[in-house]
C-alpha cells in the first residue's frame, strides 16, 4: 500500500506548476505530481494521493486520460507503478476521446499495449489491403501523446480471428520478445467451433506444417519437411453438427489450428479454405480466449482474456 506520510511517496509543492512553467490564475494548479516510493498499482496509488475524493472520480480521471505516468497517458486500472515513478493528473478539460474502430485496449505501459480485436478488423495492412487496421489504429493512438512514439508488431491474428493480441511500444522491446518468444508467452488459448461431433474428449495434433505457390498452407507428409506444429484440444461442447474446442499451442505457425483441425476431420466453421462447409455465425468460427506472457521490463507474469463470443454457443 502507499502512504502520504513520506515514507512511500513524495508530493510536490501544492504550487505545483503547469507544463508552461507557471502556476494559473486563482492559485488552482493546473496538474499536479506525485512521485512514487513503494511498487504499486495505479488505481490504487491514486486513491491513496486523493483522500477526499470518491472512487468513481478518481476512476473517471483514468477514463478522461488526464493521468499519465512518466510523461505517457494511461488509462489502465492495473498499470504497474515502481520507485522513481511520477505520476502527473492534469485537471481542465481532458484530452479527445479516441474511439477505435473493432478493438479496444486491454493494458497499456510502457513496453506493450494489448488489444481486443473484433472479427473483420486486420492485424496490419498488406501491400494489397491498404484500410483500417489494429496497428493503424494504434499508431493514431500513441501518437497522439507524442509524435514520435511507434508501434510494433509481436504476432498477428488473421482477419476474420477474434480475441487477445498485443503490439510492442519500442523495437528494442519487439526484438526482446520476439528473440525468446517461446519462453516470454507462456500461454495462447483459443476457442474453435468446429464441424462435426469431435468423439475424442482431448487430444494432440503434431505435424510439419509449409506452403503451397497459392500459399495454402497444409501439412506435409513428410516428418521433417516444413515447420513442427503442435496444437492440444479439448473438447467443452459438443451436438451431432458441432464441437466447441479450446485449442492450446504449443507452437505459433501461420494458420497452424486451422489446419490442424481439418487434419483431424472438423474444419472450424466457416472455413471454407480449409474445408468447412457450413457458416453458421457468419463468420470464422476462431476466438483467441487467452494470452499470457511475461513482462519485458518488470519479469511479471500478465494474463489477459476475451471472452468467448456469444455467437460461438448460440448453435448448441
Amino acid at each position: 500500500m502507499c502512504e502520504r506520510n513520506g515514507r512511500h511517496l513524495k508530493r510536490r509543492n501544492p504550487s505545483t506548476k503547469t507544463s508552461a512553467g507557471r502556476t494559473p490564475p486563482g492559485g488552482a494548479p493546473a496538474s499536479r505530481s506525485f512521485t512514487v516510493r513503494e511498487p504499486a498499482e495505479l488505481l490504487s496509488f491514486l486513491f491513496s494521493v486523493h483522500p477526499g475524493q470518491g472512487r468513481n472520480a478518481v476512476k473517471a480521471m483514468l477514463s478522461r486520460g488526464q493521468v499519465s505516468v512518466g510523461g505517457k497517458n494511461v488509462t489502465a486500472y492495473n498499470h504497474p507503478l515502481q520507485p522513481g515513478d511520477e505520476v502527473t493528473v492534469r485537471k481542465g478539460k481532458p484530452p479527445e476521446t479516441v474511439r477505435f474502430v473493432g478493438m479496444a485496449i486491454l493494458h497499456e505501459d510502457e513496453d506493450v499495449i494489448v488489444i481486443r480485436k473484433d472479427a473483420g478488423l486486420l492485424s496490419i495492412a498488406t501491400a494489397e489491403e491498404k484500410e483500417l487496421t489494429a496497428y493503424r489504429q494504434l499508431t493514431d493512438y500513441v501518437r497522439k501523446q507524442d509524435p514520435r512514439s511507434r508501434i510494433f508488431v509481436l504476432h498477428r491474428l488473421d482477419r476474420d480471428t477474434s480475441g487477445v493480441m498485443m503490439f510492442a511500444r519500442s523495437e528494442q522491446v519487439q526484438q526482446k520478445m520476439q528473440a525468446d518468444w517461446h519462453e516470454v508467452v507462456r500461454e495462447r488459448t483459443y476457442t474453435a467451433l468446429v464441424e462435426g461431433q469431435v468423439r475424442k474428449p482431448e487430444g494432440t495434433v503434431e505435424s510439419w506444417l509449409k506452403a503451397n505457390a497459392a500459399l495454402k498452407v497444409y501439412s506435409s507428409p513428410t516428418p521433417g519437411d516444413g515447420q513442427h506444429a503442435v496444437t492440444h484440444y479439448k473438447v467443452l461442447r459438443s451436438s451431432k453438427t458441432y464441437s466447441l474446442l479450446e485449442v492450446r499451442l504449443e507452437t505459433g505457425r501461420k494458420n497452424q489450428i486451422r489446419v490442424h483441425m481439418q487434419d483431424i476431420g472438423h474444419p472450424i466453421a466457416g472455413d471454407k479454405k480449409y474445408g468447412a462447409k457450413t457458416k453458421p455465425i457468419g463468420r470464422l468460427g476462431l476466438h483467441a480466449s487467452v494470452l499470457a506472457f511475461v513482462h519485458p521490463s518488470t519479469g511479471q507474469l500478465m494474463r489477459f482474456e476475451s471472452p468467448v463470443p456469444k455467437a460461438f454457443l448460440s448453435v448448441f
